[in-house]
């Protein structure tokens, strides 16, 4: 009688079974073509920018760039009702060359791109309200004229939402920052998973589900004692000065570090950290945890690589509200025990950022009507503030004097006397 041989799987382990099971699935579902492709972001398009919102963006007059328009210098703004001029962020990109150029003295301030010798700005933000944060800085420097980067090492993928890059129901194969950083056959370069946004000059490169594979990875070799190996953070530094040349700044959207997590990764491979906290006392009593942890771990790196240096490490509050006694007593503390590497702008709570959160867009994307005024100018007045210290961080690491928190002090004080011109007298 023919002896009956076992089929081979019903020798295996219940965590080789579901394993095997995890990758059949996975491979039929990608081999029915569903999961191959990235989803095509929801449409999404930038409005066009009013002859003043460019002349603020810029920090000329609107006189003189109504000129220049009329003596046909520059790019051919649009013309709306009554003749009103607007650009496009395309055409205000355009429009800096051109004052560069016309003008090399303040090159710098109307084209702000690297020069040779400035080093790529890695820059990882993560804390309370860090994707947020994240999404007005970018979008923040694109409008400067910065070529940015954003990539996205959240596995729920909530930042790259915001540009449209979803995954809904089912991921697609490969196509996030996971494809770069792998480490088996299947790594691709990091130039295949980069995406256009609406933003003229800023790139995404999105997050996904499949990150998680990449934390159960990293996961397994530190239980295993097998400390960086893989070594995630080399990856990720040789997929980011692949295209270096392509960019000013990249911008990590991370979260709080734990262990071995990939948001550790972006802080090691960072050159500067911008950790946000809300400004309540449990917030910062987690933000001290965090740090505790990620203390604990650059002593590692420390020990078995080298010293971890940063351009900056500083600290923002977001989702505060002035008028709270309480918060403003945590911000004390707050700046009595970080001293400078405490930002000194605050971003403040606002129906107008949580109203445009809603439609999933960023007030720079909404005009002034679509919020209200007084609520839009106020909210932006404080982004703006926010971004004007960061990018003023990074022109010193570059070696270059401060340019944009004056000019947002200037704009500030403009639009309130614009304002209190056009209050009827008494």
């Amino acid at each position: 009688m023919p002896q009956t041989v076992s089929p081979p799987h019903e020798k295996e382990r219940t965590s080789e079974r579901i394993r095997r099971r995890a990758k059949e699935l996975f491979d039929r579902v990608r081999a029915s073509g569903v999961a191959i492709d990235f989803p095509f972001p929801n449409p999404m398009t930038l409005r066009s920018f009013s002859l003043g919102e460019v002349a603020e963006i810029l920090g000329v007059s609107h006189s003189y760039l109504r000129q220049l328009s009329i003596d046909g210098l520059g790019p051919t703004p649009e013309l709306g009702t009554a003749g009103r001029r607007s650009y496009t962020l395309r055409q205000i990109n355009e429009l800096r060359a051109y004052l560069a150029s016309a003008r090399p003295k303040d090159a710098l301030k109307f084209h702000p791109r690297r020069r040779e010798g400035e080093k790529l700005q890695i820059i990882s933000v993560g804390g309370s309200a860090s994707a947020t944060t994240a999404f007005y800085l970018v979008q923040g420097l694109a409008l400067q004229g910065f070529r940015v980067l954003a990539v996205d090492f959240d596995e729920r993928g909530s930042f790259s939402g915001m540009f449209g890059y979803t995954f809904s129901a089912t991921p697609a194969y490969n196509k996030s920052i996971y494809a770069a950083l792998r480490c088996d056959d299947g790594r691709a370069s990091i130039r295949t998973v980069i995406r256009p946004t609406h933003f003229d000059g800023l790139d995404i490169v999105p997050g996904s589900i499949e990150l998680r594979q990449l934390e159960e990875e990293r996961l397994r070799g530190y239980l295993s004692g097998a400390f960086r190996n893989p070594d995630a953070k080399s990856r990720l530094v040789s997929a980011l000065e692949e295209v270096e040349g392509d960019y000013d700044v990249v911008v990590v959207i991370a979260g709080v570090p734990v262990r071995d997590s990939l948001d550790v990764v972006a802080l090691e491979a960072a050159t500067g950290v911008l950790v946000t906290v809300h400004p309540q006392l449990d917030d910062v009593a987690s933000t001290a945890m965090s740090l505790n942890l990620f203390w604990q771990y650059v002593v590692r790196i420390e020990e078995a690589v080298k010293f971890v240096d940063y351009d900056f490490f500083k600290f923002l509050v977001t989702r505060h509200d002035p008028r709270d006694v309480s918060e403003q007593e945590t911000i004390a503390l707050l700046r009595g025990s970080l001293g400078d590497d405490l930002l000194t702008a605050t971003v403040w709570e606002s129906d107008a950022i949580g109203y445009a959160g809603l439609k999933n867009r960023s007030l720079y994307e909404l005009s002034a009507g679509t919020v209200g005024r007084s609520a839009y100018e106020q909210a932006m007045e404080t982004l703006n503030s926010v971004n004007a210290e960061v990018m003023d961080i990074i022109s010193e690491v570059w070696g270059r004097p401060p340019i944009y928190v004056s000019q947002a002090s200037r704009s500030t004080t403009a639009g309130k006397a614009k304002s209190q011109s056009k209050r009827p007298s008494k």
